[in-house]
């Protein structure tokens, strides 16, 4: 498991386990998922969906909520 995937910040080991197994290898296809829909996902808590929400919107993306 790399610590690091693509171009997301790192988030730790369950979050980035999520991440893979839902698809996501970039902030531009985390930003298609709500903060709801990426809690739902076994391994991501509130935590790494702010770290995720900070890294959006130093790209200029938002969440799909």
């Amino acid at each position: 498991m790399p610590a690091q995937i693509g171009d997301l910040p790192p988030i730790g080991r369950p979050a980035n386990s999520a991440l893979l197994d839902a698809g996501v290898t970039t902030l531009a296809q985390v930003a298609a998922y709500s903060r709801r829909d990426l809690l739902a996902l076994h391994g991501i808590g509130p935590k790494a969906v702010n770290i995720l929400a900070a890294a959006l919107a130093e790209h200029g993306l938002a969440f799909a909520d």
